[in-house]
């Protein structure tokens, strides 16, 4: 490979990403994710959509570019005439101290590699925790997490979290209408109980300013949280990526982080931030709900009396109920290296997914 720049070489380490992993997604979140990616690459607001032909073109040409990567290695990051390993964040980051970028690397779903070179807006922290609020994107690959946790530095990127909420508002589902219009009312884009596209458009960067604060402290309570840690959840996924496993151990582990006494309800509450709950309630999606079923009717009681102990009630509640799965999936995984991987999977299946109601991927209900 002829002398790149940093960003090529980071843009490149994301194409391979893509080209090994965007298998992970179905079809309709692949198209999505891709969609975005375009309009971040032609520099397209998230409300305006482009020409149905040329983003079907251009997801075919990146297609075909992903099959010439095959199994090509991820590049060394050209840093000060150095060749730095590009999991080596910290290394990378040391030598970018001068400028006012920031290199991101680290796993998302089912251990898909995530890249990111983004400008720097400020830096600030929480409950001791350093944070550093990232803008303009130079590099980036397909999941875009808009918040992270790197060398207990909590990240986040703002402008993968400006198509989070776009996107979210525009696709609101039926069982998550009334916290969402409860948010989206807080913020004075309702007109007669509709969306007003016009304010949403004009007040998206007002929202998406205002609610950074509840993702940072989503990784404070992660970064705060012991009961599930990351190696074992890395362990997990290695030998069950992307599984009925996998998403049941990330979601309780995000869901212990939410609702520990330094997390994102806890901060809501204090804070008595009435659009970030209904964001929160709004943005909880199937497995998610299963898991913290107290914050539906805890909201709803909300709405009526506005008592924020029934949320801290139910906050609680969900995290004693959830720490004792944790405990479980910890215990299950000390297994993993003892016994069959079959044992293994039969046992969550038997000591998690039944009791939450689940169902077991390959038995009959």
């Amino acid at each position: 490979m002829p002398d790149l720049t940093l960003t090529q070489i980071v843009q490149h380490n994301c194409h391979i990403s893509d080209a090994r992993d965007n298998g992970i997604y179905s079809i309709c979140t692949l198209v999505l994710k891709l969609r975005n990616l375009y309009k971040w690459e032609h520099g397209i607001e998230p409300w305006e959509e482009p020409e149905s032909a040329d983003l079907l073109d251009w997801i075919e040409a990146r297609e075909n570019f992903w099959q010439t990567l095959g199994q090509e290695p991820f590049q060394n990051l050209p840093v000060d005439s150095l060749a730095v390993d590009p999991w080596e964040t910290a290394e990378a980051n040391s030598h970018l101290a001068g400028s006012n970028l920031v290199y991101g690397s680290g796993y998302g779903r089912s251990m898909k590699a995530i890249f990111f070179l983004a400008e720097k807006i400020r830096e600030e922290s929480a409950e001791g925790c350093p944070v550093m609020i990232l803008g303009k994107e130079k590099a980036r690959e397909l999941s875009s997490p808009f918040a992270m946790l790197q060398d207990s530095i909590i990240c986040i990127r703002r402008e993968p979290l400006r198509f989070f909420f776009w996107d979210h508002i525009q696709d609101i589902r039926a069982s998550c209408r009334s916290p969402m219009h409860h948010a989206l009312d807080h913020y004075g884009l309702l007109t007669h109980g509709k969306l007003n596209q016009q304010a949403c458009r004009d007040r998206l960067d007002t929202i998406v300013d205002a609610e950074i604060p509840i993702f940072i402290y989503h990784e404070v309570g992660e970064r705060m949280q012991s009961t599930l840690d990351s190696d074992t959840l890395k362990k997990i996924i290695g030998r069950f990526p992307d599984s009925a496993i996998e998403f049941v151990g990330r979601t309780i582990k995000d869901i212990l982080a939410d609702t520990h006494s330094q997390g994102m309800i806890n901060f809501i509450i204090k804070e008595k931030r009435e659009a970030s709950l209904g964001f929160y309630v709004g943005f909880l999606d199937g497995l998610r709900k299963v898991l913290f079923p107290e914050i539906l009717e805890a909201f709803q009681q909300f709405t009526l009396d506005g008592d924020w102990q029934q949320i801290d009630l139910a906050r609680s509640l969900c995290r004693d109920r959830n720490r004792c799965f944790a405990e479980k999936i910890k215990e299950i995984a000390l297994l993993i290296d003892q016994e069959p991987l079959e044992l293994v999977k039969q046992r969550f299946n038997r000591e998690i997914m039944e009791p939450l109601g689940l169902d077991v991927p390959g038995q009959k209900n």
